[in-house]
């Protein structure tokens, strides 16, 4: 049995249309690498990315960021619908992209969805509302409902990110402020990152930008007051 450093307990999560698989850098790094790579900006939003190359990709974001961290758990997403490319990979689907349980804590009950990287090929489909949905149904159903009984769950994404935001919102998502300059974009320009549109401070580093984070959190008697309903219908959308 593989060994996580979640701090919640971590398994397959799937319903009739996608499967989430905890990743596995043997399994889905190079596939993700080879498809995310032609679109840098699917990294415009978040502060990692874009990677030059696998290992890149595994020094610098899997075991420097996901794996040490026990507050994260990073999933690929498979599209049960549509057939793989990669024989070799996984044989339930095609790889539609990834999505993770961040800042999570055990001691408060709380996660936060993040690092939601859908490849182009399958935005503006059932995956994106069913990626989310299965994490949601899992923080947030009870225990005795197979979940994890969390009290909260935040999403955050930048203010300038509309299709974020969006996502949010019809998830049923509060939204609950603005935090300035919440983030750094380190190198931004160059990296292709989306800003704030501000000047940064005197003394910043050349190239660098800000990012001011839009909040939005799902508590548990949201969820209970018909959030899971509305999350399910979502889900179940053709």
């Amino acid at each position: 049995m593989a060994k996580y450093n979640f701090c919640f307990p971590v398994r397959e999560l799937s319903n009739d249309k996608i499967k989430l698989a905890p990743f596995n850098a043997s399994t889905h790094a190079a596939e993700f690498l080879t498809l995310s790579s032609p679109h840098p900006s699917l990294y415009a939003h978040i502060t990692r990315g874009p990677y030059a190359s696998v290992e890149d990709f595994l020094t610098n974001f899997i075991h420097h960021v996901i794996a040490p961290d026990p507050a994260c758990q990073l999933y690929a997403i498979i599209d049960k619908t549509r057939s793989t490319t990669q024989p070799t990979n996984d044989p339930s689907g095609a790889l539609a992209g990834v999505i993770a349980y961040i800042s999570s804590s055990a001691q408060h009950l709380s996660t936060e969805i993040g690092f939601v990287i859908v490849l182009p090929a399958f935005q503006r489909t059932h995956v994106t509302s069913n990626a989310v949905g299965l994490l949601l149904h899992y923080a947030l159903d009870t225990p005795e409902q197979g979940g994890l009984g969390l009290r909260r769950v935040q999403w955050h994404a930048n203010s300038v990110n509309e299709a974020s935001r969006k996502v949010a919102e019809r998830f049923g998502f509060r939204f609950e402020g603005v935090m300035r300059w919440e983030k750094v974009f380190r190198d931004g320009i160059r990296e292709g990152k989306a800003g704030n549109g501000r000047a940064v401070p005197r003394g910043a580093e050349k190239g660098d930008l800000g990012r001011d984070t839009a909040v939005f959190g799902l508590c548990w008697d949201d969820w209970e007051d018909g959030g899971r309903e509305r999350v399910r219908g979502l889900m179940e959308r053709r």
